[in-house]
């Protein structure tokens, strides 16, 4: 049976069971000082952050007193073989194996934002109706998956195709750690197939990027200047083309020092897509730094890491055979209707191990 010390083996840093209980002592003793509720803001992430560490602790003891009432089990049925016993034995292990895997992973979300909501876009590249189906293929797919995880997922923008498809879509992923998971999806995926949109029955490439980025906070703040905002506003449609309402709702914002552009049409209040689609530029202009950081870091190491539309991170191919494949890290699988139906989580899982 696999040793309960090797889910943290590889974790050091990430996870420390003392430190995490002396830091639940500390927040409780917080959270009992006279004035804690004056600032709400500040109480309430203090509370977060108490509740997510007592999931993480919990969850620890709770593997641990498994593992160790499963080794007792080994070690009667060493001195008294017993045929049923046995049986359940090895049930009891895979369940607890998945469960050990699956917290290992959480505990490998420790980066800044991992625990925040996920923004993810979904944007075709050239190709028109062929690459815009593909966009409305992945769409269903990271919904279906938010949606088997217990995420809240809610459509922020949906750009409609002229003949099928989307030409662009915003969703919001609601949930612990949303980020930390599908921050794994961000880069171009490729799609190899016959395409049913053309009469000759030809086999066609078609790519779309996804961008990934963490909701962020009240409690963080960015400087951003009036006089480098754009602000337009339209009216909002859905999916089909119908109105959401009669009224220039839906607001785009663009930062003009940069170029980002966002647009918000999820709400019928004006103000309230105003809101949202700041807190998305704010986003974005803290992924850019990062990035910006990242690629100093990779000059300075003198990595070469190629930055583009064919640099896709993921290929799914529907003919001539039948394979879902992950570019950075060789996992792939044959099964490609449970892919498009959400199960992810192969892809997920190898591209955080392939970090630690």
């Amino acid at each position: 049976m696999r040793s309960w010390k090797s889910v943290l083996k590889h974790l050091g840093g990430p996870f420390d069971l003392d430190v995490n209980q002396a830091r639940m002592e500390e927040l409780d003793m917080m959270m009992g000082e006279p004035g804690f509720w004056d600032d709400q803001k500040a109480a309430q992430a203090i509370i977060n952050e108490s509740n997510a560490l007592k999931d993480i602790v919990n969850k620890f003891l709770e593997l641990q007193d498994t593992y160790e009432n499963l080794e007792v089990t080994y070690e009667l049925i060493k001195e008294e073989y017993d045929e049923d016993l046995k049986v359940e034995l090895e049930q009891e292990v895979t369940v607890l194996s998945k469960e050990m895997n699956d917290y290992e992973l959480q505990i490998l979300l420790s980066e800044e934002y991992d625990k925040n909501n996920a923004i993810l876009e979904l944007h075709p590249g050239a190709g028109g109706t062929e690459s815009q189906d593909w966009a409305s293929m992945l769409f269903r797919m990271y919904t279906r998956w938010g949606e088997k995880h217990g995420l809240k997922v809610e459509t922020l923008d949906y750009l409609p195709g002229d003949e099928a498809g989307i030409k662009s879509v915003t969703l919001l992923f609601k949930g612990h750690n949303a980020y930390g998971y599908l921050k794994s999806e961000r880069g171009v995926h490729r799609l190899v197939r016959i395409s049913p949109f053309d009469s000759s029955g030809r086999r066609h490439t078609s790519f779309v990027s996804c961008d990934v980025i963490p909701e962020l906070d009240d409690t963080i703040e960015i400087d951003i200047r009036s006089e480098d905002l754009k602000v337009d506003t339209y009216r909002a449609s859905g999916a089909g083309g119908q109105h959401i309402n009669t009224t220039d709702s839906a607001i785009r914002i663009t930062h003009i020092p940069t170029g980002i552009v966002v647009t918000c049409q999820q709400e019928r209040s004006q103000i309230k897509n105003r809101e949202k689609a700041m807190k998305m530029l704010q986003a974005k202009l803290i992924q850019r730094e990062m990035d910006e950081q990242k690629a100093q870091m990779d000059e300075i190491r003198g990595e070469q890491k190629e930055i583009g539309w064919g640099s896709q991170i993921r290929s799914y191919v529907f003919h001539p055979y039948s394979m879902v494949k992950d570019h950075r890290t060789n996992v792939e699988t044959g099964n490609v209707q449970a892919v498009m139906d959400g199960d992810i989580d192969l892809f997920i899982d190898g591209y955080l191990r392939s970090r630690m």
